[in-house]
């Protein structure tokens, strides 16, 4: 039996009355693109002003979106998700970051978190941003093969030894390590690195996981490619599909500097590519484990039927389901309450520091076609549900 991703019951099951009005009263707001902007900047503001505004913030947008300031304030977040088989992946969510001192603090970080989630089996994975353990330029220099200055080099090596470290410590701990992509243009130097980190940590299973963004119409030929290397090398390949974060970023360069954009041309184009990976990936389960990042019902409802079809039980621990905090809790939900491998990606950090990632976030669901008002229509509908039951 397939999931209903319009069973709210389940969806909010863990949501309190003012929880859901305050839910609602978000993604109204994020639907209005002007108040978007003008909220943006007003946050900005006050931020480098250093105004009091932390707890209106955290009361209201950053509780909704992230677990807490820290991994201790997360835990309650966690274990009560976790009742309903909801599996998490702490995310601690500062950018921005240019320094070697901030680069070690964020190995530091996700070495802790390797640790915590050993202990912990609501926590499946750790994950780490590759511009968290070195600088961006740098990644850009290498990934269009400039060469590196004497300093530079040196640069690189000690970004080297991060990723090297903090693999395998997850390869030592058995505990799967998702790495998140980020724009095209220092994406094959990252690319590169997660290639040298699954040849060395991925002999047995899956322990190192590369993000393929499959908004980027290269992606697919990319992941036939590496399957091929991991055949004839023998090791196995992680794979977090997700379509993509940085469109207009991406596109807007392409434009500038004249080139042609990475990014497919349409959405369509690029549902059908992520469907097309999600596919090959399962085709060759031998080799790939998959964990599928997606707030998509259809794209969803395919990698379950693709599951049926192979007589997979729905805990399989090659498939994995992802969505974010505080988005898409109809998928999560269901997904969990069906058995199936549903876990949240849990941003956490101070308030300041993450505030980038939920500026983001803002942004994202207002320049999304359709998911705010799917937000906004199933919070509704619960809304109604709970009138009618009480």
């Amino acid at each position: 039996m397939q999931p209903n991703f319009e069973n709210t019951a389940i969806a909010f099951e863990l949501k309190t009355d003012s929880q859901l009005e305050r839910a609602y009263f978000l993604f109204k707001m994020i639907a209005n693109e002007p108040l978007v902007k003008i909220g943006t900047a007003m946050t900005n503001f006050a931020i480098k002003a250093h105004l009091p505004v932390e707890g209106l913030i955290r009361a209201t947008v950053f509780d909704h979106f992230c677990g807490g300031v820290s991994e201790e304030d997360c835990l309650s977040v966690i274990d009560n998700m976790y009742t309903k088989g909801v599996y998490s992946i702490l995310d601690y969510s500062a950018e921005g970051k240019e320094v070697d001192n901030q680069f070690d603090s964020a190995l530091e970080k996700t070495l802790e978190i390797l640790d915590f989630v050993k202990e912990k089996d609501a926590i499946p994975f750790a994950v780490f941003k590759p511009s968290g353990f070195g600088r961006f330029k740098l990644y850009e220099k290498v990934s269009a093969g400039v060469e590196l200055t004497e300093s530079e080099s040196a640069e690189w090596g000690r970004l080297v030894n991060r990723y090297e470290k903090v693999c395998k410590k997850a390869h030592d701990l058995e505990v799967a390590l998702l790495i998140d992509a980020e724009e095209s243009w220092m994406q094959d130097a990252a690319d590169d690195l997660a290639l040298q980190m699954m040849r060395k940590y991925n002999k047995e299973k899956a322990i190192v996981y590369n993000t393929f963004q499959m908004y980027r119409w290269d992606r697919m030929d990319y992941l036939k490619k590496l399957h091929k290397i991991a055949s004839e090398e023998n090791f196995k390949i992680g794979a977090k599909v997700v379509r993509g974060a940085y469109m207009e970023k991406e596109n807007e360069r392409a434009q500038e500097k004249g080139y042609t954009s990475p990014i497919c041309k349409n959405k369509k184009e690029t549902d059908a590519n992520f469907d097309a990976a999600v596919t090959y990936s399962m085709e060759h389960l031998e080799h790939i484990a998959i964990f599928a990042g997606t707030h998509n019902e259809e794209s969803s409802l395919k990698l379950i039927s693709l599951m049926q079809e192979r007589n997979l039980d729905p805990s399989d621990d090659h498939i994995w389901f992802g969505q974010l905090f505080g988005m898409s809790d109809h998928i999560t939900y269901n997904l969990a309450a069906h058995g199936y491998n549903a876990v949240k990606y849990v941003p956490y950090g101070p308030v300041r520091d993450v505030m980038p990632y939920l500026i983001r976030r803002a942004e994202e669901n207002t320049s999304v076609a359709g998911q705010t008002s799917r937000e906004l229509a199933l919070i509704q509908k619960e809304r109604k549900r709970r009138k009618l039951d009480s």
